[in-house]
């Protein structure tokens, strides 16, 4: 290496370089780094190649400096098409703050508390064996939607009691599936219910439905918490379930009914009105898009 650095500072000299600028490539070349890309490389004997790519060297050892050029990016010698060149790379920092960003992205909730994507799958059934049919269920679900994506599979209907961890599965899966790079959408049902009301006043209804129906996974969180309006169940529900239905996208469903109970429900508009036909066209959608699993087990909001 020292070799090269002298027939270069002869090299240089014959061509007329600035002197300050040889003296700075000759002290770029004796970085261990860039010693160590040369050998890589078989360079050390290559002096066109080594002054062609002068320009690319010496700003990566300065970028290593100073890491002003591209803060959060670290320098990286390439050598492609015969020639020396420089490239920026994420530091492992840039890579964290990326990951999180994209999951973020792909993690996407509506009047949802904000730590739901802290939820863990393998934490949610850890000690407590009456959650094993519905860890279970989950498991085999994300596993299975890996394995073919484009393919079908119904989503689960997360039925129970107040507290057993209903929000908790769901916010769990929802987090498998970001990480597999699948976009999702956790919605709180009550509140979207209230805000599609609101929708009315500026016309906004079906540009939000658009937003909602398509997503790749859907989750609907207390679905049956509240009593629906006719409209709110016909109109939004039953227009969100049709388009995943024809489109059989997966979606799940959390709530304190059963199927049948929210069925009963569902039957009883917000007049005291009995319409049971309409209850059963939701229910019919809903048991196809979603597989019911019971969730049980000691009130996770005590425990």
């Amino acid at each position: 290496m020292k070799d090269l650095a002298a027939q270069l500072a002869t090299t240089m000299k014959q061509r007329h370089w600035n002197e300050r600028y040889q003296k700075l490539l000759t002290q770029a070349l004796k970085d261990p780094e860039v010693q160590q890309f040369l050998q890589d490389h078989q360079l050390q004997n290559n002096q066109n190649a080594v002054l062609a790519g002068s320009a690319a060297i010496y700003e990566f050892v300065q970028a290593k400096k100073t890491l002003t050029l591209a803060t959060g990016y670290q320098p990286r010698l390439l050598w492609v098409n015969q020639a020396i060149h420089v490239s920026y790379e994420p530091d492992a920092a840039e890579l964290r703050r990326q990951q999180k960003v994209v999951f973020q992205q792909k993690f996407k909730t509506l009047a949802m508390a904000s730590d739901v994507r802290q939820a863990d799958l393998d934490d949610y059934a850890r000690g407590v064996n009456e959650r094993q049919a519905s860890y279970m269920a989950a498991v085999r679900f994300v596993i299975d939607y890996a394995k073919a994506p484009k393919t079908f599979l119904p989503g689960l209907y997360l039925s129970g009691p107040f507290g057993v961890g209903k929000t908790y599965l769901l916010s769990a899966i929802a987090k498998e599936l970001v990480q597999q790079q699948v976009e999702v959408l956790l919605v709180h049902f009550p509140t979207l219910a209230v805000q599609m009301k609101n929708a009315i006043n500026d016309n906004s209804v079906l540009t939000k439905i658009d937003q909602i129906k398509a997503v790749p996974i859907l989750m609907l969180d207390d679905i049956g918490a509240d009593a629906l309006s006719s409209w709110v169940r016909d109109e939004v529900l039953g227009v969100i379930l049709q388009y995943r239905l024809q489109e059989k996208l997966p979606t799940f469903f959390s709530s304190n009914f059963s199927m049948k109970d929210l069925e009963a429900h569902l039957t009883v508009n917000q007049r005291g009105d009995q319409e049971p036909i309409k209850a059963a066209r939701i229910m019919e959608r809903i048991r196809f898009l979603a597989r019911e699993v019971v969730v049980s087990g000691p009130d996770r909001r005590f425990n």
